[in-house]
């Protein structure tokens, strides 16, 4: 019997979406992820698995980014040696790769995939526009860049996710982040929730928005690469992003704090397309996520 309509229109909704995150190699990386066996890092029942997982991750991920940039040496890193602007796409599943592979696969792939990251840190060297000097291993950089991951992750998915972590949830979440952090050369990552507060709060004296900074934000928001009929979905999940910041991030971006909007227009909009993505990517006959 033929599946419905519906059935199949999801399917190809979700197989668009999983090769434009997961690029080419998606399939085999997929397969080898779920269906090598070996220990993992993550037992099944951890928080990490099921926040990875969740569609809230579109828009933790694009947050994250924005809140990423507020740091003056991470974005001038970020801007001469990402490739952002040239290939965002390529970057985006460089990094869905990375962390499906440290959150589901083995813990051989797992530490495989770390160390390919920190061997791409270890040769970018720099200096920002202000003749400040930066290089991406920087223990001091890499917690500023973990824990701003961290936090609109946590945030997304308490917001949006399917799920939503209990208090202990939330502590467990970011001491298995951690375990990620200290892999890819962050000294003392963060433990629970509320240490992730103030280590975010502790930085904020660094963070200010640079011209490349607020150029970034407006390729992101304004300018994605992506079809006109794709646009639309896009805006609501950029919205969403934009209002999950903390509002002290908002000024440094030159983004509106507009909480009425926020509440009736951006907070809908953002829960709307998360569930439509939820639903693309829902496969009943397979286990597992990522």
């Amino acid at each position: 019997m033929d599946r419905l309509p519906s059935s199949r229109a999801r399917d190809r909704l979700g197989d668009a979406l999983f090769s434009r995150v997961a690029g080419p190699s998606g399939p085999e990386n997929r397969a080898r992820i779920h269906d090598t066996p070996g220990p993992r890092w993550f037992a099944p029942e951890e928080p990490i698995r099921r926040v990875h997982a969740d569609a809230s991750m579109f828009v933790g991920g694009l947050s994250a980014l924005l809140l990423q940039s507020l740091h003056p040496r991470a974005m001038a890193a970020v801007e001469a040696h990402s490739g952002y602007r040239g290939d965002p796409w390529g970057r985006l599943q460089r990094t869905s790769t990375f962390l499906a592979f440290t959150t589901y696969g083995t813990a051989e792939d797992a530490q495989r995939a770390v160390d390919a990251v920190r061997a791409v840190h270890a040769r970018v060297r720099g200096r920002t526009p202000d003749g400040e000097p930066y290089r991406a291993d920087d223990p001091h950089l890499l917690e500023w860049v973990h824990i701003a991951e961290v936090d609109s992750f946590l945030r997304a998915h308490q917001r949006y996710g399917a799920q939503r972590l209990t208090p202990e949830e939330c502590d467990a979440y970011v001491a298995a982040t951690a375990r990620v952090g200290r892999a890819l050369g962050v000294a003392g990552p963060p433990r629970t929730a509320a240490e992730l507060a103030q280590r975010i709060d502790a930085f904020r004296p660094e963070l200010r928005g640079t011209d490349e900074a607020r150029a970034a934000a407006r390729f992101l928001l304004l300018s994605p690469p992506l079809p006109w009929p794709a646009r639309p979905p896009y805006a609501m999940l950029a919205a969403a992003a934009v209002a999950l910041l903390p509002p002290w991030a908002r000024g440094p971006l030159k983004l509106p704090l507009l909480p009425r909007t926020e509440r009736w227009c951006a907070a809908p909009a953002g829960a709307a397309v998360t569930a439509a993505l939820r639903w693309a990517m829902h496969r009943p006959a397979t286990s597992g996520g990522g």
